[in-house]
């Protein structure tokens, strides 16, 4: 019997369960230097106006280990990017831009006006994953990533979903 179906079918990003964050911890700490454990990712997922998407691989076989995730915080009218990762194997599959573009559909959802994030200058592949979304440069914060590629430069940027 071949599965040719099941790899070729696109992640599913829904809501992250408490039993995803053993998970999204591993992910977080093999994309970042500064890891969140499972514990720290508990209480922020419990924090009213956070919003945590997995991405799953596409399956009949019922729940799926995430892919990779993202966190978002909303206050009032505008929300943040708290952080997004996939999976080292998983990227250059998109997934980080379908979670990125299920969230934006979410806060347009909540009628959230902005959505904040910083990115290091240096993560050229971010940059042009965020601009192509229709991230616009708001601002920079010079030296603010010590383990940065570059000079450590974070660029803020927007984009306006009303």
């Amino acid at each position: 019997m071949s599965f040719w179906w099941f790899w070729t079918q696109p992640p599913v990003v829904e809501e992250a369960l408490d039993e995803d964050l053993p998970k999204i911890a591993d992910i977080h700490s093999a994309s970042f230097k500064h890891s969140w454990n499972t514990q720290e990712l508990a209480r922020m997922k419990a924090q009213d106006g956070t919003i945590f998407l997995v991405a799953r691989r596409a399956s009949p076989y019922g729940t799926r280990a995430p892919l990779g995730f993202l966190v978002l915080r909303m206050a009032a009218d505008e929300a943040e990017v708290i952080t997004v990762a996939v999976s080292p194997r998983q990227r250059g599959r998109g997934i980080g831009k379908k979670l990125m573009e299920a969230g934006l559909r979410r806060l347009y959802r909540e009628r959230c006006k902005h959505l904040f994030l910083e990115v290091d200058a240096a993560n050229e592949t971010a940059v042009l994953l965020y601009r192509s979304l229709g991230f616009k440069e708001v601002g920079q914060r010079k030296g603010y990533y010590s383990a940065s590629g570059g000079d450590g430069t974070a660029l803020v940027m927007r984009i306006d979903l009303r």
